[in-house]
């Protein structure tokens, strides 16, 4: 059980941006940008392309629902998308608010946010995800 699937059930805390029946978001704890954020799939797969093609199109469209939360949270240029994957064996996209093209530099230097801006920042993202929603 990956430390994704730990956090996904709840064994593990997180700061939760969205969520439906089959996809999770939460704040990375090591955020390049405040706001960085990983949407992971509920159910363990470790390579992103070994989905099936419906489950990661669901996937994209999830993330795209959650980049657009960031961006109305946290206002920026464009929210960034990448997949690395080298991590954590659980398959996961990254979305990263930016300014500039080197806020996507995941050599740089992390985040290190208190636990309360975590918080609100995950509560921002959640608030703005469910409005779009209704």
């Amino acid at each position: 059980m990956t430390i994704f699937s730990k956090i996904i059930a709840g064994e593990i805390p997180s700061y939760k941006c969205a969520e439906d029946d089959k996809f999770y978001a939460f704040l990375d704890i090591n955020p390049l940008a405040q706001g960085h954020t990983l949407v992971v799939p509920k159910h363990e797969v470790d390579y992103i392309f070994d989905l099936d093609d419906a489950e990661l199109a669901a996937m994209t469209v999830f993330a795209k629902r959650v980049a657009k939360a960031i961006k109305q949270a946290f206002p920026c240029r464009k929210v960034g998308m990448a997949v690395l994957g080298l991590e954590v064996n659980h398959a996961h996209i990254h979305l990263i608010p930016l300014q500039s093209e080197g806020d996507m530099d995941f050599r740089k230097d992390k985040l290190k946010l208190p636990a309360d801006v975590m918080a609100d920042t995950a509560a921002r993202i959640l608030e703005a995800f469910e409005k779009d929603a209704l």
